[in-house]
């Protein structure tokens, strides 16, 4: 019986690089979970993912590009969220009492997020600047 291993090009090698794809994982799991919850009427649940993301994209510094998404989503979430706990009437959850533009606003936001952090992902970064810049934008040297 032969065993097959992994090249060892596909594994993380040193700490930094288990600790970033433990924070990508991280990110997108909950990035990705938030929708779910906000329209399965789970929106006080979501509490956790939003603040899952916005903590890894702050701490890590390959999710820089991120960091603005993830504001946006937990600024987004944070409105109903204050407005559901100093409303004189409160509903028995958060998802009774948010209305529906903000839920679209949360889901959509987070979309949005998960979106910027696949395409993030998927730009090769260039040797002489950040991976958002175009070569053909830049300013001579």
């Amino acid at each position: 019986m032969t065993g097959t291993t992994m090249p060892s090009t596909t594994l993380p090698r040193t700490q930094e690089d288990r600790a970033a794809r433990r924070a990508d994982r991280t990110a997108i799991i909950s990035l990705w979970s938030v929708p779910v919850l906000v329209i399965g009427q789970f929106a006080m649940l979501a509490i956790v993912p939003v603040t899952l993301t916005l903590i890894v994209s702050l701490r890590h510094g390959h999710l820089r590009g991120l960091r603005r998404w993830t504001v946006a989503l937990a600024t987004a979430y944070a409105t109903p969220l204050i407005l559901w706990a100093i409303g004189p009437e409160r509903a028995p959850s958060l998802s009774k009492d948010m209305h529906p533009v903000f839920a679209a606003l949360v889901v959509v936001a987070a979309l949005a997020a998960a979106t910027a952090f696949h395409l993030g992902r998927r730009r090769p970064s260039t040797p002489d600047g950040s991976s958002s810049e175009r070569s053909d934008f830049r300013a001579e040297q």
